[in-house]
């Protein structure tokens, strides 16, 4: 599962953990707070699977429309690359030049959030398929 999945997953579980909390705080029967806790975790796990279609039919549009959106997102993956090269030849002495903390955990997660997405959901789809 890709580092997103992870980080959405933990949050429904923290939500589905929190919804049972406060069901156990409501008198009823044993069966009913899990019956109520069993239909939370349904609609959670349905709103994922609907959020997952979506980003998918986003990117099927992407892929009917010209050059620039079917290469933005390699393109995008390419400049990251290029600058995470570049933090890398700084960081080993090649290039004398100092980059801040803030800019390096800027472009760690925005390099994090795209391979992820892009690598993880390709992987997700061709599974599908």
């Amino acid at each position: 599962m890709n580092i997103l999945g992870k980080i959405f997953s933990s949050g429904a579980k923290d939500l589905v953990d929190s919804v049972g909390t406060a069901i156990d705080k409501i008198h009823t029967s044993a069966e009913e707070k899990e019956l109520i806790k069993a239909e939370v975790e349904k609609i959670i796990l349905d709103h994922d699977h609907r959020m997952q279609q979506e980003v998918t039919k986003r990117w099927e549009a992407d892929m009917q429309g010209n050059w620039l959106t079917k290469s933005i997102r390699p393109l995008s993956l390419a400049f990251l690359l290029v600058v995470l090269t570049i933090f890398t030849l700084v960081d080993f002495g090649f290039v004398d030049l100092q980059i801040k903390d803030s800019w390096i955990d800027l472009w760690q997660l925005l390099a994090i959030t795209a391979f992820g997405a892009y690598f993880g959901g390709r992987s997700i789809e061709k599974t599908r398929k």
